[in-house]
């Protein structure tokens, strides 16, 4: 929530101030020292992070889930306690905004969030081309889209809060997120936004920050120069790691080499000890002495290997590996699986959500269906799942006994243990589990009910049934929701490699254009 300032918004020193705290004066965020952990139970999210940010910068933060980029936002904002310190000037503001009260009128909800002069939230819904009639609407009544747009559209009232941004393509279609993508990139005001939509990120940052598995990586440039970096530094630690394994299985040869020779004069010290004892030769007094100190020599040669392979283990790279998932497709004899000619479908109104649709699915194509919100794209599913509600006009050919393997974008019903939920489904349990913890779903969370989980976890669980279910045609509703960027990449892979028959809804154009051989367009009813 924005901090309300004492001053009347006609009051000279109000502004005054605006200028004097304003973000667009350059300033510095330093993280010093970083280290931050929920409990003594986990690992540390951050551990000595150093890193200084530059408030003009447009941010792009990324990473893996459960890695903290959340976190890092609450932490600017001391939310949690932390140890190290954190040094700036400015005062942030985090999208989303909590809504306390949604049946209320847009208007009314933004003014008890934010301090604003109606002419400007204004100005703001106009560049995010929205009408600002809707601000007198309640809020409950407007889609996502619309309230993620006006919720962004607050953060830049004024230029005096620095807006931390949490994914703000929830929710938005292709074309909202163009529209989103455009107005944050004609911000001459600097942001941190975090954000899966690698599409997205390529338009509106001029840094990457990357939180990887054991610090914080700073690359200037937007997200395709961070894959590019990003896979040269990884490809030389890999070749150093490796040398670095050579040189410490090296040394631990040797080090058991000089082990096993110590050992060897130890016992040869026992053995003539009783010589010594009774009195024996100076030869075997010398003897017994002269193998003393070679295994005193070779135990101090065993310590300074050990402390090499030490120092050495040191400079292993934690490199960030992503294993291949697998994907249970099973194709048939059927070169065409689904014939759809001239399709419309009807709720209680009678009007047709779209215009009429034909088109066709051979086996191996994946096709993906883009239409804007309330188009009727996840109708469409329904229908040819036989589960639509209302009524339809056109013709579908599919086969009787075609088996379906389902992602779906409500899963809030599934529930149990893992064991149980893969029981249920007819699933190999471990296979279930190997492509959850390939997801990125840690083991401990395993032993949890499937209702207790975070809704990423939870959504983990969904994409992994359906990559474990034996399918000839899959059909993935919003699959990348609540996925990291990782999880993407190791979706495009196993669908490259597998090449199963699909049907796909998604947003996210680059995921489309590395896995869609056809593409169907909905238009909606020119009707409505």
């Amino acid at each position: 929530m924005y901090p309300k300032y004492p001053y009347p918004e006609n009051n000279c020193e109000y502004f005054l101030l605006l200028k004097q705290v304003g973000v667009n004066n350059m300033s510095t965020i330093e993280i010093k020292n970083l280290t931050f952990g929920f409990d003594v139970q986990t690992t540390n999210l951050f551990k000595h992070a150093d890193l200084t940010i530059q408030s003009e910068w447009k941010l792009g933060l990324i990473g893996r889930n459960g890695r903290g980029k959340t976190t890092l936002l609450k932490l600017l904002m001391k939310e949690y306690p932390y140890s190290g310190s954190i040094e700036h000037q400015l005062d942030f503001i985090y999208f989303p905004q909590t809504v306390a009260d949604k049946k209320q009128l847009t208007y009314y909800i933004l003014q008890e969030l934010s301090i604003f002069e109606q002419w400007k939230i204004e100005r703001e819904l106009t560049l995010l081309k929205v009408d600002t009639d809707i601000l007198w609407r309640p809020y409950a009544n407007l889609s996502g889209g619309e309230q993620t747009k006006v919720l962004l559209a607050l953060l830049f009232v004024d230029d005096v809060h620095y807006p931390l941004i949490d994914e703000p393509t929830n929710h938005l279609d292709l074309t909202a997120r163009k529209q989103v993508a455009e107005y944050l990139n004609d911000k001459k005001q600097g942001f941190i936004v975090v954000s899966h939509d690698r599409n997205f990120i390529n338009q509106v940052v001029n840094h990457v920050l990357s939180i990887e598995k054991s610090q914080l990586m700073l690359y200037q440039g937007d997200f395709s120069v961070y894959e590019e970096q990003k896979k040269r530094r990884d490809q030389f630690e890999q070749e150093q790691n490796v040398k670095l394994k050579k040189e410490i299985g090296r040394l631990k040869h040797s080090a058991k080499e000089k082990s096993g020779w110590s050992l060897s004069r130890e016992s040869d010290n026992h053995g003539n000890s009783h010589i010594k004892g009774s009195g024996g030769t100076g030869h075997d007094g010398f003897t017994s002495a002269r193998a003393k100190r070679s295994m005193k020599r070779s135990k101090a040669i065993v310590r300074r290997i050990g402390d090499q392979v030490s120092e050495q283990k040191k400079f292993l790279k934690d490199i960030e590996y992503i294993d291949p998932l697998s994907m249970n497709y099973q194709p048939t004899y059927r070169k065409q699986l689904l014939t759809v000619k001239r399709l419309s479908l009807f709720y209680d109104d009678n009007q047709p959500l779209f215009e009429p649709l034909s088109f066709e699915i051979q086996k191996g194509e994946r096709v993906a269906i883009q239409g804007a919100n309330g188009s009727g794209k996840s109708s469409i599913i329904y229908y040819l799942l036989d589960v639509f509600q209302g009524d339809s006009a056109g013709k579908v050919i599919k086969p009787k006994e075609m088996t379906i393997s389902y992602v779906r974008q409500n899963y809030e019903d599934n529930h149990g243990t893992l064991e149980e939920f893969a029981k249920q489904h007819h699933l190999s349990y471990q296979e279930l589990l190997n492509n959850l913890f390939k997801l990125g779903v840690e083991r401990k969370v395993f032993q949890n009910r499937i209702e207790d989980m975070s809704m990423g976890q939870r959504k983990r669980v969904e994409l992994a049934k359906s990559l474990t279910t034996p399918a000839e045609l899959f059909i993935w509703d919003e699959p990348l929701n609540y996925l990291d960027v990782f999880n993407q990449e190791q979706l495009e892979e196993v669908i490259q490699q597998i090449q199963p028959t699909m049907i796909i809804v998604e947003h996210d154009l680059v995921f489309l254009e590395s896995v869609a051989t056809k593409v169907i367009n909905i238009v909606k009813d020119k009707s409505k």
